[in-house]
């Protein structure tokens, strides 16, 4: 955590993390679910303004490495607002050389404390999928709260 990551398109900082069972009155829609709270810093290193997702980042767990299991923010299918003034919106704007911070919130099993967060370089080549670029990651034990 704290190192900065840098991306064809922007960096990223994880600057803390913790599991909670609530998160500012939201409660996993699991059962035998926590919630991961991921305090991220993302800033444009790009030539012009770009739109980010929540889906821009996806959650692993320790026992996800060998069945691969993620998690996508609980914002990502639209049905989810924010709950909070501290959490990232599902899609947001950065102008050249900004930068945001905010909460990420992602719904994993219970129990879990060891975590990646991850993104994926997708670059437009006129395809509905685009081209895939690098894989990057922040492995991380997050704090119980």
């Amino acid at each position: 955590m704290g190192d900065v990551v840098h991306t064809y398109f922007f960096d990223f900082t994880v600057n803390s993390a913790y599991t909670t069972a609530d998160y500012n009155g939201y409660t996993a829609t699991q059962e035998g679910y926590q919630l991961l709270v991921v305090n991220t810093t993302i800033k444009n290193t790009f030539s012009s303004s770009i739109t980010m997702w929540d889906s821009d980042f996806q959650a692993q767990w320790s026992a996800s490495q060998e069945t691969e299991e993620y998690s996508w923010p609980i914002t990502d299918d639209g049905n989810v607002p924010t709950v909070s003034d501290d959490q990232l919106p599902a899609e947001y704007d950065l102008a050249v050389d900004d930068a945001r911070t905010g909460d990420i919130v992602f719904e994993l099993p219970a129990g879990e404390k060891d975590f990646s967060v991850s993104t994926l370089e997708i670059f437009d080549d006129g395809s509905e999928e685009g081209e895939e670029g690098d894989t990057y990651a922040v492995f991380f034990t997050a704090t119980a709260q």
